[in-house]
This record gives structure tokens, C-alpha cells and sequence, in this order.
């Protein structure tokens, strides 16, 4: 996955980042693009200043991330095919978060070594198994219970010729608690407070006004499409008891369904203004 979705996705709640949930959740589906003040009031009903929401645009123009085209005195901005096919995998991760899935008990263990005066490429390297849900054993090893995710890591190092990579795929032995290896590998505690605070935050709510559900959903999304690069994704035979994963992910089905039609039609009356 693009490394620019991941940090947006998982860093502060600023005005770009929240435009690339925007982008994703109401643009992606209109390919003839939306007016430049759709975006600015969008960002406005999200609490964000109209200063900030122009100079949020204008980055992510210079970055690439859309197109513009003057109609008169107004722009009409789009998503450029680069930021399109981004958006499409990151809703493919997003969305398809959280559903149930068989596991055949199999582990991709990873031995990661790059020379210790690449420090700057051992910190990149550590981040992205980091973000694909790898969990860290320590002395250069590495552990995930998605074997499927072996070409992404041949992906990752392939432009890194100084680091050296072995992969093994295994099962779990006789010897050793699981248990302790998995509570040294991820910082599962942390998860389980964000997923808490995830249903605290959107289990009861219920906005009436379509302003209002337009920045519910929006910020449902938002707060959801942390979770793919947070949580490493276990299997539940290997989970605490009592996971909540589960709840968060009813929570966010249930409310995205709801609220979908009404959030789609506000932002649509936006462009239409």
C-alpha cells in the first residue's frame, strides 16, 4: 500500500489528512470531479477554517494528488489517476477490514539485516513490516500470521539492494507459550484502547440533520481507516479473550450503511450549490 495513505491515515486528524478521507469516500465515485468550493465547504462543516481547507487543496495539488480545470472564475478539481488507484487499494483494505477469515495456522517469519551504517534504511524498512501488521521479535525477526503478504514484502526491499532478507514459512511448535511470544510482538493492549474508544465514539450516536451525518460518516471513515495499519489483523485463536474488534467492526458496517444515502446526497448538494 501506498506509504502516503499510511501516514495520513495513522498521523494527526490535519486538514490534509481528512481531505484524503473526504477524497476517498465522496470524489473516488465521481470521476468528473467536484468544485473547489465543494471541497473547502466540505472541510468547513468538518470544523476546519476556510484558510486551512485552501491551503489543504493547494498541497495536494503540488503533491499530485488532483487536477484542476478552470471553468470561468470557478476550479473544478479531480483526482489524478495516481491518487484514484490509491484510494481504490486503501478502500479495498479499509472496507474489507475486520470480516471474519480461516487461518491455517501457518507463520511468515522475516530475518531482516541491513548494515549498520544504513540506520536511516534499517528505520524505513522496520516501519513498513511495522505497517504491513508485522510484529517485531527482536534481533532482526520478524512475525505475521499473513503468509499472502510474502510478495508485498518482496515489494518492500526490492528497491533496498543493501538489506538482506530471508522469509520462512512455519507453524507453531510443542515448546513455549504463544501467548507471550504474541504480547512481545504487538502492542495489543494499545489496539484494544483504540477499538474501545472507537465504540464509544459512534455505537450511540445518531445525527438527524443531514450536515450532521455528513460529518459523522465522515469521521466514522476517518477514525476506521486507522485500524488496517493498527491493528496487525491476528487470527482469533490467538486473540485475548473478549477481542473488540469484532464490536468496532459491527459498529462501523452498521453505521456506514445507515448513513451512507444521506451523507452522499449532502456533499452532493454542496457541489450542486
Amino acid at each position: 500500500m501506498n506509504d502516503q495513505l499510511r501516514r495520513r491515515a495513522v498521523g494527526a486528524p490535519a486538514a490534509r489528512s481528512v481531505l484524503l478521507t473526504v477524497l476517498g469516500e465522496y470524489v473516488l465515485s465521481r470521476p468528473d470531479g467536484v468544485w473547489q468550493e465543494t471541497l473547502v465547504s466540505a472541510l468547513g462543516t468538518l470544523d476546519y477554517k476556510t484558510q486551512a481547507a485552501r491551503q489543504a487543496l493547494a498541497r495536494s495539488v503540488s503533491a499530485g494528488w488532483l487536477a484542476t480545470e478552470r471553468h470561468g472564475r470557478r476550479s473544478r478539481m479531480r483526482l489524478t489517476d495516481e491518487t484514484a488507484a490509491m484510494l481504490r487499494t486503501g478502500a479495498e483494505r479499509i472496507y474489507g477490514f475486520g470480516e471474519p477469515r480461516e487461518w491455517d495456522g501457518r507463520w511468515l517469519l522475516v530475518t531482516l539485516r541491513v548494515p549498520e551504517q544504513r540506520r536511516e534504511l534499517r528505520h524505513q524498512l522496520r516501519t513498513r513490516l511495522a505497517w504491513a501488521g508485522f510484529g517485531s521479535l527482536g534481533g532482526g525477526l520478524w512475525i505475521s500470521p499473513h503468509v499472502a503478504r510474502e510478495p508485498e514484502l518482496r515489494e518492500m526491499v526490492a528497491d533496498a539492494p543493501a538489506a538482506e532478507v530471508l522469509s520462512f514459512r512455519a507453524e507453531l511448535g510443542a515448546l513455549g507459550e504463544p501467548q507471550r511470544l504474541i504480547a512481545q510482538a504487538w502492542k495489543l493492549a494499545e489496539v484494544a484502547d483504540a477499538y474501545d474508544d472507537f465504540i464509544a465514539a459512534f455505537a450511540r450516536e445518531r445525527p438527524q440533520a443531514p450536515e450532521a451525518v455528513f460529518r459523522a460518516q465522515t469521521l466514522l471513515v476517518h477514525t476506521w481507516r486507522r485500524f488496517p495499519f493498527l491493528d496487525p489483523d491476528l487470527p482469533a485463536a490467538v486473540l485475548p479473550a473478549r477481542w473488540p474488534r469484532e464490536r468496532a467492526h459491527e459498529v462501523f458496517r452498521e453505521r456506514h450503511a445507515a448513513w451512507h444515502a444521506a451523507a452522499q446526497d449532502y456533499f452532493g448538494s454542496l457541489d450542486a450549490a
